[in-house]
This record gives C-alpha cells, structure tokens and sequence, in this order.
C-alpha cells in the first residue's frame, strides 16, 4: 500500500505567516513531499525558499524543471512560472495566468490530484479571491484530503472562505494545527495512482479541442464559431458552405472566408509587431535597471535583470524573423510556384 505522500499547499496575502508555522511543525522525517505556490510578483527575486528552510526542519528550493520528486523536500513554485505535477516527476509551465496569477495555485492541485489521487493532501491557507478552490475540489473528488486554514484565523479571509463554499472540507483548523494532522496522515494507507476520472477542466480542454477539430473540418455551419470578429471582437457565427461560406457576428459585421482569412493575417502581423515594440522596449528598461543596481553595488541583481535582457532580445529576434518571413498582403490565398 502507498501512503498520503504528496501534501500540495497554496497561500496568498497574509499567507506567509500560516506556511512559516506550518512548517515549523514538521518532523525533519517526514515522508512525504510537500510543493508550495505562494502568489508573489513576476519580477524579482523570491527568497521563499530560505524563509521556510529557516522555519523548520524540511530543506526548500525553488523547483527546477524534470527534477524527481522525493520525500523531505519543500519545492516553491518559482516567480512567474506554474507548478505542475507528473509521475515521479515536477514540471514548470509558462502558460496563461490562472485567477490573474503566474504561478497559481489551482495548476499545482489539480495536476497533483491527477498524477496521484488518494495520495494527495491539499491545504488552502490565508489568501485573497478564489485561487485553490477548484484545485481543492479536484483533490478532494479524487479521495484525497481538503484541509483549509480556519478563516477565523487568516490575515486574509477570501480564500479559506471560497474554498469552504466549494468544498466539503475534511479539517478546518487554525495554522499551528495543520502539522500535526498533516503528519498523521502521512503515515495513513492508501491505494496508488492517479484516478481515470475525468475532471470538469480536462472535459472543458477535450470541448475546446473537439470545436476546433471540428471548425477545421467545415463542421460548424449555423454555429458559433471560434473566430472573433475583426472589427468588434464579438463572437462569429457561421453561414453558407463551400465557396459560399461566410461569417457575421452579433451586432452585424459579415466576412466572406477569404476576406476573414486577409482581416486576421492583418491582426496577427500588428500583434507581431506590437509584441517586438513592447519586447524591445522592455529589454530596454530592464539594461537601465541592471546599470542602476551595478552602480550601487548590487551585482547579483543586476546580473539576474540582464539575463532577463538578454531572453528578451533573444525573443524580439525570433518575431524579427518571423516578421520578415511572413507572405505580403493576399499571398495566404495564392497558388505555389511550379
């Protein structure tokens, strides 16, 4: 039999206190793995991990890419990036923000309910809005255990209160008693795995797949379509078929196919070259920062903002490229050469 050995931990404003505590009263063998995301700025450093190795016993680090996931160990998510979950191993993902958050805390939930079922533990601890609730959810649907921080207690109250709306709770306790119970569950029997249950946000991902497989195939006549009108940014519905295809949204803006095709290649080079401006510019302001931190003596700081630089420039090159690869005005529709 496998164990409760996996404990996922999400917190916002006013959640520090509550984590420090928490982990204060770990045992230092403790077998399990515990991985937390704290909501915290996309720039700048996070020294997370050294406040909570400096709490209690258990050793903490910002997760690194396909590093395997052991026992003893305290794994923060990282500025900017979500905190994923696979079998035996830990992912980082740069994708779209969550509740307005990079990393947020539902991704690191709900992938660990995934990956492990029963054997999870997930606790919602102070914290403003509604980040952890689903994710809660998806632990607790798949058998494992939802512990949320008495909101009586939390600096922030939003989330511990949003998640008990969602979620049966099975412990509802202050900060100084979440390590006890963690602890005891620890060493509780479970079966193994992950569950085959689909959850509603993997059934939401297979809809949004299927309707475009099916805009793609032509499938969607006298429906909603996945396009948005150029002009408006209203949702377009599809008429006719075949050379008489064509599109009009809500409020009245209709587009044959070819002239959509041309409206949207229009949009996706002023998008291109918005992104090189901001890019550029943003590389920019972040080598006038790096002089600044050098000239009053912050050398790592300065050294981390023009890393930052330097990616950025790397990425402002790509969409150069790309620019300059791109067909001119009506070439998307014209026959190849030969």
């Amino acid at each position: 039999m496998a164990h409760r050995d996996i404990v996922v931990i999400g917190a916002s404003a006013g959640g520090i206190p509550a984590l420090t505590t928490l982990v204060a009263g770990l045992p230092a063998d403790l077998a399990a793995a515990l991985f937390v995301v704290v909501h915290v700025p996309n720039t700048g450093t996070s020294r997370l991990p050294e406040v909570l190795s400096h709490a209690g016993p258990l050793p903490a680090h910002h997760a690194e890419a396909g590093e395997p996931i052991e026992h003893g160990q305290i794994t923060v998510a990282p500025p900017d990036y979500h905190l994923l979950l696979r079998r035996g191993r830990v992912e980082l993902d740069h994708g779209p923000r969550e509740n307005h958050a990079r990393p947020a805390i539902d991704p690191l939930f709900r992938t660990a309910a995934r990956a492990y079922g029963p054997r999870g533990i997930g606790i919602v601890l102070s914290g403003a809005l509604y980040d952890g609730s689903l994710g809660l959810m998806s632990v607790k649907t798949r058998g494992g255990i939802a512990i949320v921080q008495d909101p009586a207690e939390a600096v922030v109250d939003s989330m511990p209160r949003n998640a008990l709306k969602l979620v049966a709770a099975d412990y509802i306790l202050p900060a100084g008693e979440i390590a006890p119970v963690v602890t005891a569950l620890t060493q509780e029997d479970v079966r193994d795995g992950g569950s085959s249950m689909i959850d509603d946000e993997e059934r939401l991902e297979l809809v949004v797949a299927e309707d475009f497989a099916e805009q793609a195939d032509g499938d969607r006549a006298d429906e909603t379509t996945v396009y948005t009108c150029p002009e408006c940014g209203g949702v377009l519905w599809q008429g006719g078929a075949g050379p008489a295809l064509w599109f009009r949204c809500h409020v009245g803006h209709v587009y044959a196919s070819e002239i959509l095709l041309g409206q949207k290649a229009e949009q996706l080079e002023a998008a291109l070259w918005s992104s090189l401006r901001l890019l550029k510019e943003k590389a920019t302001l972040s080598r006038q920062l790096a002089n600044r931190s050098r000239e009053s003596g912050l050398i790592g700081a300065a050294e981390r903002v023009e890393e930052r630089a330097l990616l950025d420039e790397q990425h402002a090159r790509a969409i150069q490229d790309l620019l300059k690869a791109m067909p001119g005005p009506g070439q998307e529709l014209m026959e190849p050469a030969g």
